[in-house]
């Protein structure tokens, strides 16, 4: 008999409870086709794909924002965006609301296009002594080694160096990206390497960093952190990182 159950999809799922195997079989499989379908959209994300078509970056009043995942939601189709996924700090209860809300409305209105909503969370790490952001994506949000950092709050002590939230993340099927690089207190030509040597799987090439409107990649930056992610082989990804009442900007 068997005590666990590993299965390869996207990786190793392994579980020690027998008993739960059947969801959690289905729930990885679920985020293994979630993963896959990103991973084809971030292949082929430029600098136009912002924030009209896709969005990678923005929070709800479940951490820092001022939209309820509803409202949110509703302005993405609105919008006609095609994909997007919802990042609040330290947890993905305004991921998981809108989930629910998406699926309501998707089931009375039959028949129209809606936008793709991927798992997101944004947390905070230590990356060469500098606090940076790392977004998760199309991850799992049952799986437990996502638990002590989507309680909330920021964690400490080892949880909080960069080489584990990576592992966390990717470890729930889920790809690790560096948020908006070139905001930290050290530079992304140092900051972009140390994060390929631990594992990551991009960096937020497209972003403002001056909060333009309209909302438009902050064209030098973008261009020396796209080049920096083709150098390293990672994905180059973008988002707003809104926080109002529009989609469209940061604030």
């Amino acid at each position: 008999m068997f005590s666990g159950l590993q299965v390869l999809l996207c990786g190793v799922l392994r579980i020690n409870n027998f008993t739960q195997e059947k969801a959690m079989v289905v729930n990885f499989a679920l985020a293994c086709a979630s993963k896959t379908l990103l991973k084809e959209v971030f292949e082929n994300l430029d600098a136009q794909s912002c924030p009209n078509n896709y969005n990678f970056h923005m929070h709800t009043v479940y951490s820092d924002g001022k939209m309820q995942p509803s409202e949110l939601i509703q302005q993405a189709i609105d919008n006609g965006l095609k994909g997007l996924a919802i990042t609040d700090h330290h947890n993905t209860g305004g991921y998981q609301a809108a989930k629910k809300w998406l699926e309501d409305w998707k089931s009375n209105n039959p028949g129209i296009d809606v936008p793709y909503l991927w798992s997101g969370v944004e947390i905070n790490a230590n990356l060469l002594n500098v606090e940076v952001h790392i977004l998760g994506y199309a991850f799992n949000p049952e799986h437990p080694s996502l638990e002590p950092y989507t309680q909330g709050k920021p964690v400490t002590g080892s949880e909080y160096e960069a080489v584990n939230v990576i592992a966390a993340i990717q470890e729930a099927g889920g790809f690790a990206v560096l948020a908006h690089p070139a905001r930290y207190r050290k530079s992304h030509f140092d900051l972009i390497p140390a994060a390929a040597e631990l594992g990551i799987d991009g960096v937020e090439s497209f972003y403002a960093y001056n909060n333009p409107k309209p909302w438009k990649p902050s064209p030098t930056r973008s261009q020396q952190i796209q080049q920096l992610a083709k150098q390293y082989g990672l994905f180059s990804t973008c988002g707003t990182d809104s926080h109002g009442f529009s989609l469209l900007q940061r604030l």
